[in-house]
């Protein structure tokens, strides 16, 4: 049985494909051990310090694009989460992930707004002088 899942963070978009294995997890092809920074390798593995008993048994393959380390870090969360639970057809790891965080498993819609004219940024202006 193979599940396909994704999840979004600002413009990062992850992909996750969830088969039977022996609980390898792969990052864009790399193990995710090796993934820098800490916090975000920490992050992506979340998923699994509530389901400790769930790695075993599955392998994960994830292809992770846009935004930055961390975004692409929830991202790749989201996916995990949401293909363990679509894979093990668990109720009690859904209310489990729920109750832990609900980004695990509902992607953050927020976005970065976009700049606008008459200032460096989005709400800022310049700064008008007098003299």
């Amino acid at each position: 049985m193979v599940t396909n899942t994704s999840g979004k963070k600002k413009t990062a978009i992850a992909r996750a494909t969830i088969r039977e294995g022996s609980g390898q997890v792969r990052i864009n092809s790399r193990p995710v051990e090796l993934t820098e920074p800490e916090p975000a390798r920490l992050k992506m593995l979340e998923p699994f310090r509530l389901a400790e008993d769930r790695r075993e048994g599955v392998d994960i393959d994830i292809d992770v694009e846009g935004g930055g380390v961390i975004g692409q870090a929830d991202a790749a969360r989201t996916a995990i989460a949401r293909g363990l639970v679509e894979f093990s057809n668990d109720a009690e790891l859904r209310d489990a992930y729920m109750e832990f965080d609900r980004s695990l498993l509902v992607n953050d819609v927020r976005q970065s707004e976009s700049k606008k004219w008459g200032g460096p940024g989005a709400r800022a202006r310049f700064q008008k002088s007098y003299r």
